[in-house]
C-alpha cells in the first residue's frame, strides 16, 4: 500500500501558485496514477487540513533540446491544485513563501 508520501511528490512553488494562498489553493506535483480521492486524503494526513476540492492536470513533457541533433522530452507529470475548505487552517509550509 502507497503511503501519503508516495502520493504527494513535491509542492509547486511559482508566482502563479503563490497568488492562490489566500483563497487557500496549494498547488503540488503528485503521483501519475493517483486520483483525486487519494490526493486529497494524502493532503489531510500529511498537512492536517480539511480538503474542499482537488483539480488535477496531467503536464505533457516539453520538447528539449541539447545540441544540435539529440532532441528529447523532459518527463510528463501530474498537478494536483488542492482547495482547502473556509474553516480549515492554512499549510505551515507555504505560508514564508509569500
Amino acid at each position: 500500500m502507497r503511503t501519503a508520501y508516495d502520493i504527494i511528490l513535491r509542492p509547486i512553488i511559482t508566482e502563479q501558485s503563490m497568488e492562490h494562498l489566500d483563497l487557500k489553493k496549494y498547488v503540488f506535483e503528485v503521483a501519475r496514477d493517483a486520483n483525486k480521492i487519494e490526493i486529497g486524503k494524502a493532503v489531510e494526513e500529511i498537512f492536517d487540513v480539511e480538503v474542499d476540492k482537488v483539480t488535477t492536470l496531467n503536464m505533457k513533457g516539453k520538447k528539449k533540446r541539447t545540441g544540435r541533433y539529440p532532441a528529447g522530452y523532459r518527463r510528463s507529470w501530474k498537478k494536483a491544485v488542492v482547495k482547502l475548505t473556509d474553516s480549515s487552517k492554512t499549510i505551515e509550509f507555504f505560508e514564508g513563501m509569500v
